[in-house]
């Protein structure tokens, strides 16, 4: 599974990691992304299985992200 961490917190994204049990194995992190537009591009080249988000960062949250994503999650 490949795994893209959004965080505007750096230390944030880590310890998302450290309490999701990343690196595990099978599970890889692809990639970080510090706030909403990054993310959108690092999901397009990236192409990531599960997406880790912030809920409140600036210039978007996490659930604005999802909302401009064509093949979001399911619920």
């Amino acid at each position: 599974m490949r795994v893209l961490i959004v965080d505007d917190e750096r230390l944030g994204a880590r310890r998302i990691a450290a309490h999701a049990g990343l690196p595990h194995s099978g599970v890889t992190i692809v990639g970080e992304a510090a706030n909403a537009a990054e993310a959108a591009l690092q999901i397009a080249a990236l192409q990531p299985d599960l997406l880790l988000l912030d809920v409140q960062m600036p210039g978007g949250s996490g659930f604005d992200l999802l909302a401009t994503l064509d093949d979001a999650p399911e619920e």
